[in-house]
């Protein structure tokens, strides 16, 4: 339950609604109490349960002095126009203060509309950034479904059972079948009654109930979009970091979010409106059998007593009101709390790559890359060993071995995506960690073997996490990867979109929109993960052609399957078991009996 009060504290910044919650709350229970209260010594007195009090009182702030005040007034209406008149008379005034009573409800529930979607929306906003900014490593101990389900269904679950419960606390549990019995014990011919009426009520709250869930299909699709970008997010989280894209990634789902804050706050107003009015129209009921069940008491053939009668006006009353237990909302706690503590858990995850305080910026890459003493280490499992490289600017280096080798991973070091557990990489004689870590991405493109492209257009992909961007520049970018002609044959150009992870385009399509967007960034220092491994051998030979381009003038680390790729490097590196065990240039390697040798002509006679 500690957790619950810690997700409270959202509540701060939306303590404007809060207040006006509260206010409206207030005047809704002093509206409930005087149309509550009213109604017994009303009938008292046209019954003549009670004597009519004939002279005005003194009055004094007093309880007894605003009671007989009061019953002087409605005696003076009887006398002056009749049982039957006043009765009209008590009618509307009843109708009126129950309007009242329920609008104010309604207003303090439209208030709180505002604070349980804002909670809600800050929490969601908080989670995703959160998302952002954990390392790689984190999303290889969660379960990607997981999170997202901790980001709606839990965060949901916080909104119905945490702040619903809330306001459940605080009212009286009452037992409606209990009323109903008592109330046809009391009189059968007046429940009847109100069996009639009921089918017309429930007409008018069907019809809310119609809107509301169309409102709330509008919700489930915005939400279908709010799982896609997350699930968009968590893939292609390598990128996004790599492009310094998580101030753009941010402000894309907080838009799409607040969408979605908007339409629930909506279907929040049309849902909170149909307890009022389902109550208003209970009233307009109790308005009715006041009038039916009284012409029966005053009647020649009255066959009800006053006083039962008043007892079963009373009873029904309390009908109107919903039916809400402590035991529920005890239990909606306890269930809501385990979602809070799921949340939290990602809240509270650890950040691994942290940056120092006062970290050193870095604008561009002079002198040399070099890895001094590398060793990685993931779940007590030795990845690299005592890696020793020094890459010169303008240099291609090769990195290439078995599959599990530690190649990926030794790339992966110098954006930072996981840090060194002994030994350091330093560039232009600093170590990595003391760059601001967004500047020290912003030094690097990286096109990958997997194509990471997003539901967007291939303007907006090719641009992506770059900012004042203009269309020459793209289609610039573009025709120096290969790519623009086939982006001219698509329906709409560069505006079209192309689906969830680029699925209308071919791979070969989707990696030179990839190195387009490596183009378009122009990083001095470029990673190139196995780019032209799954493609086919036309695809290939446009995609390596883009890639020529690309390397030119820059320092480049290449990770290799197809060893043909990089017989031009400067350097080849042979890794096994997370260590380098050759390294030379692609003449030398071949000439040692060595692993290199080995995977050349394996490939060669393939």
């Amino acid at each position: 339950m500690k957790n619950v009060f810690h997700i409270l504290k959202n509540v701060i910044p939306y303590r404007k609604y809060a207040l006006l919650n509260i206010l409206f709350n207030i005047f809704f229970v002093l509206f409930s109490l005087v149309s509550l209260a009213m109604i017994i010594p009303i009938l008292q007195l046209l019954f003549g349960l009670q004597k009519l009090v004939l002279v005005k009182p003194d009055f004094v702030f007093k309880m007894d002095s605003i009671i007989a005040s009061f019953n002087y007034y409605i005696s003076k209406i009887i006398i002056e126009y009749g049982k039957v008149e006043a009765l009209i008379f008590i009618c509307v005034l009843v109708i009126v203060l129950f309007f009242f009573k329920n609008f104010f409800r309604y207003m303090a529930m439209y208030y709180l509309a505002n604070v349980r979607n804002g909670v809600v929306m800050d929490i969601r906003n908080n989670l995703y950034h959160k998302i952002l900014i954990l390392p790689l490593s984190y999303y290889t101990e969660q379960k990607k479904g997981d999170i997202i389900a901790r980001m709606t269904n839990d965060v949901q679950e916080v909104e119905w059972s945490i702040m619903t419960s809330l306001e459940m606390v605080f009212r009286d549990p009452l037992s409606i079948i209990g009323f109903l019995v008592t109330l046809i014990i009391i009189s059968p011919q007046l429940t009847l009654f109100v069996f009639i009426l009921l089918p017309v009520t429930a007409f008018l709250i069907s019809r809310i109930g119609k809107s509301l869930k169309r409102s709330s299909d509008k919700v489930q699709k915005k939400m279908g979009s709010i799982l896609s970008v997350i699930e968009e997010t968590i893939s292609g989280l390598r990128i996004i970091k790599a492009f310094n894209a998580i101030g753009y990634s941010k402000q894309k789902f907080n838009k799409i979010n607040e969408n979605y804050t908007r339409l629930m706050i909506k279907v929040y107003r049309k849902r909170d409106l149909a307890n009022p009015l389902s109550e208003f129209l209970g009233v307009l009921v109790l308005v009715i059998i006041i009038w039916f069940g009284g012409n029966l008491v005053l009647g020649e053939k009255a066959n009800i007593p006053p006083v039962m009668f008043i007892y079963y006006v009373v009873i029904f009353s309390q009908l109107i009101v919903p039916a809400k237990s402590i035991t529920t909302a005890y239990y909606n706690l306890q269930k809501g709390s385990a979602s809070v503590d799921r949340i939290k858990e990602v809240l509270d995850a650890e950040e691994i790559i942290m940056e120092k305080p006062d970290a050193v910026k870095i604008k561009e890459f002079r002198k040399d890359i070099v890895y001094r003493n590398v060793r990685f280490t993931y779940e007590k499992e030795e990845v690299l060993s005592n890696i020793n490289l020094t890459i010169n600017k303008g240099k291609t280096i090769a990195l290439v071995g078995p599959s599990g080798g530690g190649k990926s991973t030794m790339v992966d070091l110098l954006p930072r995506f996981y840090d060194c557990t002994e030994g350091e990489i330093i560039i232009d004689g600093i170590t990595l960690k003391d760059f601001k870590i967004n500047d020290l991405r912003g030094l690097m493109g990286i096109v990958t073997q997997e194509s990471i492209l997003f539901n967007d257009t291939v303007f907006n992909n090719i641009a992506f996490g770059l900012t004042n961007v203009n269309e020459e520049q793209v289609i610039e970018a573009a025709t120096i990867a290969n790519a623009h002609e086939f982006i001219m044959e698509l329906e709409n150009g560069y505006h079209t979109y192309i689906g969830d992870r680029g699925g209308k385009l071919s791979g070969g399509q989707r990696q030179r929109l990839s190195i387009a967007r490596a183009i378009l960034k122009n990083p001095p220092i470029l990673i190139l993960d196995e780019a032209t491994s799954a493609l086919d051998t036309e695809s290939e030979r446009l995609v390596q052609d883009a890639l020529e381009k690309l390397m030119k003038n820059r320092t480049s680390l290449v990770i290799a399957h197809r060893l043909s790729t990089i017989q031009h490097a400067d350097e080849i590196i042979v890794i096994q078991k997370g260590e380098i065990i050759e390294r030379g240039m692609h003449s030398e390697l071949v000439e040692k009996n060595g692993l290199y040798k080995k995977l050349f002509e394996l490939q060669s006679f393939s």
